[in-house]
């Protein structure tokens, strides 16, 4: 006999209680659809998400739908709906909207001697249970069924309940490599509930756990969920390779970028509320062997601290930069490769210049994050709306300063220098690996050297190395070998400062890797009349570089080692961004 409403939910588990998650895993451990390697991840998981197991087997994939409604179904005593027992037409309600029993999962199968039988894919919703079963007036009789067979059925009895978002976005028109019914087929993937619930978990770890980036990677056998933490990837889920076409196609759906194109690449946006912030997302598809690889680029703006403190400057860079942005005109040129923090720089920049009586333009490509008060444009190529041409049009709006992107090529960088000659205060950004090779840099691209001699007030060039964990990071006795060794990459800038080594070991708050957060590191070149003399006279870079240490600056490898021989981070960290000529030897 089913059980009834109005008595069984008061004899059902807890569903996180220890008898029921223990038996859940005795079953399907037994019955050889888990094993216990995963069994154990996912009741880690569960603890870490505070879910319950079985939702949790089922968002990682673990477990499918179907079994878990058999195991469940067993543990609880509650027979699964019969193949010849789904309603043919819909049961007539008109006190129940479809969209109830859609979001709750349940199925109305008929009446039966003045009570209502219902098919449920969660018995333990006994909120939505209790409503229905005060609404209609009737006692309900439970039969279980996986929700996917319920959302189907549901499908069948009242249409399609497509979203705008599976149906009327741009982008999402097939293309010449997919039929209708392919396209169909797919919106249907990602539609279903669990793959929803996994994308969603996917991009909510990934902010709990401060990623920058999370890589979506097709492989022959699995789907890999990798997160770049701290600069380093790291995999954080392996799921079963048949949720790949639901995966991206999810992703693609809330990127509203055309689902059917699969052979090209592709970019897209997303925005998503975690715990109450809005974080932006940057989405990138990549035809592979093996199926499109995404990766999201997390920018959330509550994250990034626009403070020069905390981005990781000492006091003699912050009080020199800060005097560079104090100039009235210039060029003011921040560098390194990708991923090194320019932008967050140019943002903390941008928000210390930001006052009332200033005009402030940027031109970006995309914007990365929003300023009040600030006039910030994306450039678009495919229109005409380049770096260049917008730079020309801001000159016309009567700007005190702006912050250009990236100079990209001579067109930009020769317009940049014009504005700055006429009284704006310039910032940019350009690729480079050290401050001294972006003067080179721009001579090679054709800038006339008086030029830039006469407009170029400073380079910051930077770099991101991790920091320990304060809750693993151990102290080192170094020995007078190595001790000799660090002085001398230290340098006379650091000679009196002491020794304090640490090293990272790992544990739980940094994910075993020893490192947790990032700092900076800084190499600040002020023009000055010695590095304008040596500029103008054509010197190489080396040259450059000299005249400008001579003038006090401090080197990027320096500024590393101060922060190596305060115990913030360490020797191995800060050659490997530096990419030291003494890296390769031994410590």
């Amino acid at each position: 006999m089913p059980p009834d409403i109005d008595q069984q939910p008061h004899r059902l588990p807890n569903p996180r209680s220890e008898d029921f998650t223990s038996e859940l895993r005795r079953r399907l451990v037994a019955a050889g659809r888990l094993d216990e390697l995963a069994a154990r991840r996912a009741e880690r998981a569960s603890e870490q998400s505070n879910e319950r197991l079985d939702i949790v087997l089922s968002r990682l994939g673990l477990v499918s739908e179907t079994v878990l409604c058999e195991t469940i179904s067993g543990i609880l005593k509650i027979p699964r709906v019969a193949d010849g027992a789904w309603p043919v037409i819909a049961l007539s309600s008109d006190i129940i909207p479809h969209t109830f029993l859609a979001a709750n999962h349940i199925v109305l199968l008929a009446e039966k001697e003045g009570r209502l039988e219902v098919a449920v894919a969660d018995p333990f919703r006994t909120d939505a249970l209790d409503a229905l079963s005060f609404q209609v007036e009737k006692p309900l009789t439970l039969y279980m069924a996986p929700p996917g067979a319920i959302e189907r059925c549901l499908e069948r009895l009242h249409g399609r309940n497509a979203s705008p978002q599976q149906a009327s976005e741009p982008g999402a028109e097939p293309s010449d490599d997919a039929g209708t019914e392919d396209v169909r087929r797919l919106e249907d993937l990602a539609s279903e509930a669990p793959v929803i619930r996994l994308v969603h978990d996917i991009i909510q770890r990934a902010v709990e756990s401060r990623a920058s980036d999370i890589h979506v990677e097709p492989r022959d056998d699995c789907v890999a969920v990798r997160y770049r933490i701290d600069g380093a990837l790291q995999t954080t889920e392996t799921l079963p390779v048949n949720l790949r076409a639901a995966l991206t196609s999810r992703i693609k759906i809330m990127a509203r970028i055309n689902i059917a194109e699969r052979r090209l690449p592709q970019d897209g946006r997303i925005r998503f509320t975690a715990r109450g912030r809005e974080i932006d997302l940057r989405v990138s598809t990549m035809p592979t062997m093996t199926g499109e690889s995404i990766v999201l680029r997390i920018f959330d703006r509550e994250s990034i601290p626009l403070e020069f403190q905390q981005l990781g400057f000492t006091g003699a860079e912050r009080e020199g930069f800060e005097r560079l942005l104090a100039e009235p005109n210039g060029i003011i040129l921040v560098t390194g490769p990708t991923g090194s923090g320019k932008s967050t720089t140019l943002y903390t920049a941008l928000k210390s210049l930001n006052r009332a009586d200033r005009k402030l333009f940027t031109v970006e490509d995309p914007i990365e994050y929003r300023l009040a008060g600030v006039n910030q444009i994306a450039v678009n190529p495919k229109i005409g709306l380049t770096f260049a041409s917008t730079l020309r049009s801001i000159l016309r709006q009567d700007p005190d300063i702006i912050m250009v992107g990236e100079i990209r090529d001579l067109e930009t960088a020769e317009i940049a220098i014009r504005a700055s000659l006429t009284g704006h205060l310039v910032l940019s950004t350009i690729h480079t690996n050290s401050a001294a090779a972006t003067i080179t840099r721009l001579l090679d691209m054709g800038v006339e050297d008086y030029l830039l001699a006469s407009s170029l007030k400073g380079v910051l060039a930077q770099r991101l190395v991790r920091t320990l964990c304060s809750s693993c990071a151990t102290d080192d006795q170094p020995s007078a070998v190595e001790t000799e060794r660090i002085r001398r990459l230290a340098g006379d800038v650091n000679a009196a400062a002491p020794v304090n080594l640490r090293s990272a070991r790992g544990c739980e708050n940094c994910q075993g890797t020893g490192y947790r957060g990032r700092t900076a590191i800084y190499e600040l070149l002020t023009v000055n009349s010695s590095v304008r003399d040596t500029m103008a006279s054509g010197a190489p870079e080396s040259r450059i570089e000299a005249a400008a240490v001579a003038s006090g600056m401090t080197t990027l490898l320096q500024n590393g080692m101060a922060k190596v021989m305060s115990g913030e981070t360490t020797l191995q960290e800060v050659l490997r961004v530096t990419r030291a000529a003494d890296a390769a030897l031994p410590l």
